[in-house]
């Protein structure tokens, strides 16, 4: 008997899945909504390249974050990558000239950012450059006739738990990552946001661009919240570097943002 009762404690103990033990409960807003309220930042590479990459003057090794590993551009537009990884250090224009970098790019640049989440507008301030977005969650569509610029226009919308954002207008000289991956301003980006638990987002961004891609494809991610005590976005002083063509040396230029 006692052998029998201690075989049946080892069975139960390990069939039961720990999240079956231990129940996880989402942190909520007021109307019910996952709570996306935080400082959050990427711990990946995806800001120096989305697709696998080893490690180079000023690109650190990583993997990629590009669904089936690369990304699918179409034959002519492949010319155009090569043409932007040549001169990225030059062309890159988040990087060389604290220009905003776009979305999906915001997303993974490597430095925090912060959510402030109301039932029907979602802000993101962000380190890099002091970029913002606002996702509008009225219900509203994109409007008719809007101009493409830098952030692009974000509309939201909630499907169970997951934040949908559907961008639109989105300037064509954004880069993807510092790579040269881009996109032209046919470019379409929906994505999902899925908290997981306390401290992590699933963040998922759908691409479509049928003038350099030969289909959608899809980007995945973590995302995490700094639980670090008094933890803010804080002042950002981007540096480039100003060309000299006379003498040919370049001089550095403050853009505080």
């Amino acid at each position: 008997m006692k052998a029998f009762l201690a075989s049946w404690a080892i069975f139960v103990f390990v069939t039961v899945p720990l999240a079956a033990q231990v129940p996880a409960r989402l942190p909520r807003t007021a109307d019910g909504k996952p709570d996306l309220n935080g400082i959050w930042q990427a711990l990946n590479t995806a800001a120096w390249d989305l697709e696998d990459h080893s490690g180079a003057l000023h690109t650190p090794p990583g993997q990629g974050v590009a669904e089936a590993g690369e990304i699918p551009y179409r034959p002519e537009a492949l010319k155009k990558k090569a043409e932007n990884f040549a001169g990225r250090e030059k062309y890159d224009l988040a990087e060389t000239a604290c220009y905003l970098p776009g979305v999906p790019r915001a997303m993974y640049m490597p430095y925090p950012f912060e959510i402030i989440q109301t039932p029907k507008l979602i802000e993101m301030n962000f380190t890099f450059a002091h970029a913002r977005r606002n996702i509008i969650a009225d219900g509203t569509p994109h409007p008719d006739g809007f101009p493409d610029f830098w952030m692009g226009d974000s509309r939201g919308r909630w499907e169970g738990d997951t934040l949908v954002v559907d961008v639109k207008n989105l300037d064509e000289r954004t880069w993807l990552d510092h790579a040269g991956n881009y996109h032209s301003d046919a470019l379409h980006v929906v994505e999902r946001y899925t908290v997981i638990d306390p401290t992590h987002i699933q963040y998922e961004a759908t691409l479509e661009d049928p003038k350099v891609f030969t289909r959608p494809w899809k980007i995945n991610m973590t995302l995490y919240k700094i639980l670090d005590k008094n933890a803010k976005i804080l002042e950002y002083e981007c540096v480039y570097y100003l060309q000299d063509e006379k003498y040919g040396n370049a001089k550095p230029v403050v853009v505080s943002k």
